[in-house]
């Protein structure tokens, strides 16, 4: 943190000279995928105000490496996808707030700042050692450091921090400034908390208890209902996709090899090489690793069976011939024992890919590469099928953030963001899933929108028949709820397909697990001995039977009534600001061009191919 401070002026001209030296250097020579600057400067407009493509690049590009330095790997496609989605989000944010401090005409002085950066340091200064005294926070070594060149270095950046949180405070306040609960309000949700009740539910399932015979559907009603609701049948923007899988996985080769490893090491710790040496250096469980492979205690039923079994047969203080379990291969020793629990170290090493096997999937993957990644052309996908004797599996419909995941290869990182930037017909870069390679191929896109009733007619019969099911269904529980008598209780009526019955409680209102308030409401409204219902929910038709109820303590409510007066109001705020935020984004005229500007590899390099010569 201090050293941060001591230095921060001139790192922050340097990063932002690299972030927009990087950005000019990547955008000109067309491997953003944008246009260049001299066909966009906008990355789109919130309410009218453009936000500028060079900032949003050097933002971008500034998260994106302070993201690889705290994880120490380089982002793919997914993650940079997510840094972009991020820093949109916070030039949409900014751009609103600043909207709205406009609006209201918030302003803050430069004495006020002044003022909060002299009597409250941010979080991160009050835990830092350098400004700390026997354990606690200290003013003097605070005030000493902002008079000091380094703290004064800092202070343009302090000031845009506190700036925006002191505009953001003034802004709560203007929101929430007049909430108030009542106390008819805080006994009611208290009541809701406290008040308990047990009750039987009979529940009647439409699509068991009704038979497809007794709802029939004409062409007539589902024609008519698809008009009356058409939006129901919306479809989101999707797509369909082709892919090649060259299997990643060991064989018995790979096997081998780390059986013939972990007999090296078992052999060098018999020479006397101590065994948490060998776990700090070469066991791939690297938390037990840091420890020299210190498990702890462990029981039977808490690891895998093959190591289980080894554990509780192999003798104390003894080291293990190599133990093979679903997670690799182990050098096991034993330290303790009770039963089915005991008290061990290991050394683990993976079975993975290897040697000539590796060498063989390393050629076929490069094969993969050449014939089929990053290609314009649909039939670069079938030509390497047809080398590489790999089979074509399909996806789709796939919407836009889904993960997506083959069986094959298990999940695939960066196949959904790459999809939705690729047009019909191209061919993905090679993507490493969890247990294969693969490539993919866009073959056709749905739009968003609502599908004409041709397509869409299987769909609508089967609302239609299930809104008549409903019903039916309603007759039915009807029935039931007048069949109740002292001699014939709720739970004795629930027979027959579809028809089923449970009691709860006693429990709060809070804590039901009922999905709907009408359903909450007919429950604790059912009197003791009597019958509620019936309520039509969408997993079915409800009645209600009472059986108990323990009415809230008012005394108690009174006792507490300040703190929970503390309490609702600053929860009703909290929900007040999300209301507001949610309100101020769904009002707001956004333009968002990324998807214009980021393309595909292959995208960019088709653009930037130099135009043959006639």
């Amino acid at each position: 943190m201090m050293q941060f401070f001591r230095s921060i002026a001139k790192p922050l001209i340097l990063v932002t000279a690299i972030a927009f030296f990087t950005w000019l250097v990547v955008d000109l020579s067309g491997l953003s995928g944008g246009g260049g600057l001299l066909t966009r400067t906008s990355v789109g407009k919130v309410n009218g105000t453009s936000v500028d493509i060079r900032s949003f690049q050097q933002n971008v590009q500034q998260a994106i490496e302070s993201r690889q330095r705290q994880t120490g790997a380089s982002l793919g496609l997914e993650e940079v996808a997510q840094v972009r989605n991020e820093v949109w989000e916070q030039y949409v944010s900014q751009i609103l707030f600043s909207g709205e401090y406009k609006r209201y005409g918030l302003r803050v002085s430069d004495a006020q700042i002044a003022e909060v950066i002299r009597i409250s340091p941010l979080p991160e200064i009050r835990q830092d050692p350098s400004f700390l005294t026997d354990g606690k926070f200290d003013p003097a070594k605070y005030e000493r450091w902002l008079a000091s060149p380094s703290g004064q270095a800092a202070i343009p950046y302090l000031e845009d921090r506190y700036r925006d949180a002191l505009l953001q405070a003034k802004l709560r306040a203007r929101v929430t400034g007049d909430v108030y609960v009542s106390e008819a309000a805080l006994w009611e949700r208290y009541r809701d908390e406290h008040e308990k009740a047990s009750f039987g539910i009979l529940v009647v399932d439409p699509a068991a208890a009704i038979p497809d015979s007794a709802a029939p559907v004409s062409q007539k009603e589902a024609e008519d209902y698809y008009r009356a609701h058409r939006n129901e049948f919306k479809r989101p923007h999707a797509v369909f996709l082709s892919y090649l899988a060259l299997a990643r996985l060991p064989d018995a080769s790979d096997t081998a090899a780390a059986l013939r490893r972990a007999h090296a090491l078992r052999e060098e710790i018999s020479k006397g090489t101590p065994f948490a040496e060998v776990a700090r250096r070469e066991s791939s469980d690297t938390v037990s690793g840091k420890s020299g492979g210190e498990l702890g205690e462990l029981s039977k039923n808490s690891v895998d069976t093959a190591f289980a079994r080894a554990a509780l047969s192999l003798p104390l203080n003894t080291l293990s011939d190599p133990v093979q379990s679903s997670f690799g291969v182990h050098l096991i020793e034993v330290e303790s024992r009770k039963g089915d629990s005991f008290k061990t170290r290991h050394i683990l090493l993976p079975i993975e890919v290897t040697g000539l096997h590796r060498d063989v999937l390393d050629k076929r993957a490069d094969s993969l590469e050449k014939l089929a990644a990053e290609r314009l052309e649909p039939t670069a996908l079938d030509t390497a099928a047809r080398a590489l004797s790999l089979r074509i599996g399909k996806l789709g419909p796939l919407t836009e953030g889904t993960r997506v995941s083959v069986p094959e290869g298990g999940g695939v990182p960066d196949a959904s963001v790459w999809a939705f930037q690729a047009k019909e017909g191209e061919e993905s870069p090679i993507l490493e899933g969890e247990k294969a390679f693969l490539v993919f191929r866009l073959d056709s896109t749905q739009a968003e929108g609502i599908p004409p009733l041709s397509q869409a007619r299987a769909a609508v019969e089967e609302k239609v028949r299930l809104e008549k099911k409903r019903a039916a269904a309603l007759v039915l529980a009807s029935r039931l709820a007048q069949r109740v008598q002292p001699g014939n209780s709720l739970k004795q009526l629930a027979q027959g397909p579809g028809i089923s019955y449970r009691e709860l409680g006693p429990i709060p209102r809070l804590n039901t697990g009922l999905s709907d308030p009408a359903l909450i409401g007919a429950a604790f409204g059912a009197p003791k001995g009597g019958v509620t219902g019936p309520v039509t929910a969408a997993d079915g038709v409800y009645l209600f039977a009472g059986l108990e109820r323990i009415p809230a303590d008012s005394a108690d409510f009174t006792k507490n009534l300040a703190q929970a007066r503390s309490e609702a109001i600053m929860a009703a705020k909290g929900s007040r600001i999300r209301a507001y935020v949610a309100a101020l984004r769904a009002g707001a005229k956004i333009v968002d061009r990324r998807a214009e500007i980021y393309k595909t590899s292959a995208q960019t390099a088709a653009a930037n191919a130099p135009v043959p010569v006639r």
